[in-house]
């Protein structure tokens, strides 16, 4: 079995220094916010939470057209795709609520798991892999190839335990700030957590643990410990939409970080690049949408919104999940409005319809 180690990781570049210093900013606002803002925050978050269940499952090709209505649990999930959504929702319920009280060890790992898989009917819920599992890539003609190998079912159960126990004892920032000196004495470099958080997650996927929700319980476990140590940007502007909307990208740096991983020769950097980059642009959104949700009228709300995030052509429900402190019919009423007044065209009809500013 391979080893794991994360105090190695203590060399940085420019790039990622100045991720670190921009996120650390947007942070610090963050926190700001929560303190002044508190009812603005919280309209953000049933919109992110629908996005977050709804992203994270498209990526795995699981979709259904009720995704609100099952986010907000007002139907009974009725095929194998709505129950997995389910199976989401709860999880991510149980880290928006208890992320404080969630230790990071193997049996929380399978606990969540278990949570995941609980509509499911595969029985896999809660249990490492018993079989070998493959990552696998579809090439442009359709034929597939073995992309990586992850580590074998006898090894996920000690490999699982190495990486929380790395995680424990150098990327745990709450524990850092409050015991430096423990840190010192036990021999822990004192290392930025949000560096040791994508190491941790890459290293999760390439030991594959399950033999299904892999993916899913990776961008579960990267809310959970980027809650944990006072990133909760996730909450209000999703992460997993961020990373389905640059899916290329988020697997290319996983495929380059993995080069040399069963040898101990890995580079993680390309991962962790990636990462802090989506966690910046998340940060930057949610800055975005607390000065619009701070707005004093629809009107005004809507305006902003588009004035802000919208580049080209967009629809009704863009701006409506964006401007989530109004109603559909207040976002309908603005639009309408400006269409009148000439700042925003109208094209198509019916559900083809879209605006574009004009000014």
């Amino acid at each position: 079995m391979r080893s794991f180690d994360y105090g190695k990781y203590n060399v940085w570049d420019n790039e990622i220094l100045s991720f670190l210093t921009q996120i650390h900013e947007y942070k610090a606002k963050q926190e700001l916010y929560s303190k002044q803002k508190p009812a603005e925050l919280n309209r953000l978050i049933d919109v992110a939470k629908i996005q977050s269940v709804e992203s994270s499952n498209r990526i795995e090709g699981i979709i259904t057209s009720r995704i609100g209505q099952i986010v907000r649990e007002k139907v009974t999930p009725r095929n194998r795709d709505e129950k997995e959504i389910a199976g989401y929702r709860d999880v991510l319920n149980t880290i928006h609520e208890n992320y404080e009280f969630i230790p990071i060890n193997g049996n929380i790992i399978l606990q969540l798991h278990r949570d995941l898989m609980r509509y499911s009917e595969t029985g896999l819920g809660g249990l490492y892999k018993a079989t070998q599992n493959y990552i696998q890539e579809i090439r442009s003609d359709g034929t597939k190839f073995i992309r990586f190998t992850p580590v074998s079912p006898i090894e996920t159960k000690p490999c699982i335990d190495a990486i929380c126990e790395n995680y424990r004892k150098y990327g745990d920032g709450a524990v850092r700030e409050r015991d430096e000196s423990r840190a010192a004495h036990d021999g822990a470099a004192i290392i930025n957590s949000l560096l040791i958080i994508p190491i941790f997650i890459h290293d999760f996927l390439c030991i594959h643990p399950f033999n299904d929700g892999n993916g899913r319980m990776s961008r579960l476990l990267t809310l959970l410990l980027l809650y944990k140590n006072g990133y909760e940007v996730g909450k209000y502007v999703s992460i997993e939409k961020h990373i389905e909307k640059t899916k290329d990208a988020y697997y290319d740096a996983l495929e380059e970080a993995s080069i040399g991983w069963h040898e101990e020769k890995e580079n993680p950097i390309p991962f962790i690049k990636y990462m802090l980059s989506v966690i910046l642009a998340c940060y930057r959104e949610f800055e975005d949408r607390v000065n619009i949700v701070s707005k004093d009228s629809a009107y005004d709300t809507v305006k902003a919104a588009i004035e802000t995030t919208q580049i080209g052509k967009f629809t009704k429900k863009d701006i409506a999940n964006i401007c989530s402190s109004i109603s559909e019919k207040s976002v309908e009423a603005a639009i309408k409005k400006l269409s009148d007044e000439g700042y925003l065209k109208k094209y198509g009809s019916g559900r083809g319809t879209f605006y574009a500013q004009t000014q």
